[in-house]
């Protein structure tokens, strides 16, 4: 089975920088590993539901982002380490939430929860004013 690891959240000042890791283990069913998945980060705030924030495709050839955090988080991927990550910058007190990381299957990657068949369990991300 498919697990997933978040790994970076905590507590930073409004305009701050973190990095989030995913660590990936584990084979689906079928036999594929990371390195045959598409990857997404997701965010879930006190009271909202969740929302995608970025994605990367298995080759890191294709990535997409929220507008909410386009310029100022970056996602990519080390598929020798089977590490998803994601650089937040210019952090903004709205960019509180839960952060998980989550495995596609699909042939195309997506940008909604649906698409998405493996989650971690969250990592706490605080941005204070």
């Amino acid at each position: 089975q498919v697990q997933l690891a978040e790994s970076g959240g905590g507590l930073v000042q409004a305009g701050g920088s973190l990095g989030l890791s995913c660590a990936a283990s584990g084979r689906t069913t079928s036999g594929r590993t990371f390195n045959r998945f598409h990857m997404g980060w997701f965010r879930q705030a006190p009271g909202k539901e969740r929302e995608f924030v970025a994605a990367i495709n298995w080759s890191a050839s294709s990535t997409a982002y929220a507008d909410s955090v386009k310029g100022r988080f970056t996602i990519s991927r080390d598929n020798a380490k089977s590490t998803l990550y994601l650089q937040m910058n210019s952090l903004k007190s709205e960019d509180t939430a839960v952060y998980f990381c989550a495995a596609s299957t699909r042939l195309m990657l997506g940008g909604e929860a649906f698409d998405y068949a493996y989650w971690g369990q969250g990592t706490q991300v605080t941005v204070s004013s």
